[in-house]
């Protein structure tokens, strides 16, 4: 086998080796569906690169524009993929203004005006803007992580390959003016070689980026709580001491506001346990939404549940829990009988200095326990402090 088929051969085989991958990591992930996509754009190009080399009976004028509609296809489906995979709106209109410009332009120089140099150009053009535009929508999210990073340079890199390599190698042993002697030319061997490296290179990010979204997911699953929907207890103890860290850096106040469901064993024995979990998933849900994206908001036990709040101090606290209990003892839970009442109770406690989450939390229980043994739905506060260990001085003998 001649080095010249060797070479025609590496981009196929790359191709459809990385859009199979792609298609596994689909068939476990169906609900990203970006990954599908990648697959169609790597499986695309290989017979767009086959028929490059080799010609069909439809013809070999035929068979260029066949190779040709493959690789916009793969062009198209790869940006689009690659700017989905980053949650940025797909450009579609962009993306179809230059790849269909791109093949109308080589339609013109293959069947009106022959001219395979300009025909070069036409695609090249095409296929760089389309690395640019992924690029200009990477660029807003580039610092985000690493693997978005590496997109956003490879972009570039991909853009400038298209633009500067095809006009360097054109310039200098161009023009073309037929296939003769072309699939040993500069142009053609540069023009393999590049894209097997960016293929190769674009793919491994794309299977870093998706490996680290199932260990997100994973790691999401094993800090929540599948009932309520918020953190369990170790996800909400991971997250509150981060917060906490950050905020003593910043001086920022904290506060915790402790929740525990009223009677909620009787609710249980009486409507049974899927009463029970209506309950628990229609307080989590007032939780969540009081608390907002700034809070750290967790079921930490059977009805027990925690919220910590930066940038609050204790009044600010009380009023928030005042206004859970009292939306919630207001309304109904679906699936209860009519005038069942819920309600709740609350202990609330601010961080003083730097205090751990663990003595917050226990002076936040205390306060609860206040509301639960003074005729619940109430809140309580904690006025307390830490105690301060006092290290007494050492006497001096006289």
């Amino acid at each position: 086998m001649d080095t010249g088929l060797l070479i025609a051969l590496l981009n196929p085989t790359i191709a459809l080796a990385l859009g199979a991958a792609f298609f596994v990591l689909w068939t476990y992930q169906r609900h990203r569906p970006y990954l599908a996509v990648l697959a169609l754009s790597y499986c695309a190009s290989a017979p767009g690169f086959l028929f490059q080399y080799f010609t069909l009976p439809i013809g070999m004028v035929l068979t260029k524009l066949v190779s040709n509609i493959c690789f916009a296809i793969a062009g198209c489906c790869l940006s689009g993929a690659i700017v989905a995979r980053y949650g940025r709106k797909v450009p579609y209109v962009g993306i179809g203004v230059l790849a269909g410009g791109g093949l109308a332009s080589f339609c013109w120089f293959l069947f009106v005006a022959p001219d395979l140099t300009w025909r070069i150009l036409a695609m090249n053009f095409a296929f760089g803007g389309l690395s640019l535009l992924v690029g200009a929508e990477l660029r807003p999210v580039r610092n985000n992580g690493p693997t978005e990073k590496i997109l956003f340079v490879l972009s570039l890199l991909s853009g400038l390959n298209f633009f500067v390599r095809t006009l360097v190698v054109v310039i200098a042993h161009g023009p073309f003016t037929s296939y003769d002697g072309f699939y040993s030319s500069s142009y053609w061997t540069t023009a393999l070689l590049s894209h097997a490296l960016l293929s190769l290179l674009i793919a491994l990010c794309l299977f870093t980026a998706a490996a680290l979204d199932v260990m997100k997911a994973l790691k999401a699953e094993t800090h929540t709580d599948p009932l309520s929907g918020l953190l369990n207890r170790r996800g909400f103890e991971e997250r509150a001491a981060q917060l906490l860290r950050h905020c003593a850096m910043a001086r920022f106040p904290v506060a915790l506001v402790l929740a525990d469901l009223d009677h909620f064993k009787a609710l249980n024995d009486v409507h049974g346990h899927a009463a029970g979990d209506r309950v628990i998933a229609d307080f989590a849900a007032k939780l969540r939404s009081a608390a907002g994206a700034r809070g750290a908001a967790g079921r930490i036990g059977g009805e027990e549940f925690a919220v910590l709040l930066p940038l609050t101090d204790l009044a600010a606290a009380r009023l928030f829990a005042e206004a859970v209990r009292t939306l919630y003892s207001a309304g109904g839970v679906d699936g209860l009988p009519a005038g069942t009442k819920v309600t709740a109770s609350f202990g609330v406690a601010a961080r003083s200095g730097e205090e751990a989450l663990e003595p917050l939390m226990r002076r936040a229980d205390e306060a609860l326990y206040k509301a639960k043994k003074n005729g619940r739905d109430s809140v309580r506060l904690s006025y307390e402090r830490p105690e301060t260990l006092v290290v007494p001085e050492p006497s001096k003998a006289g």
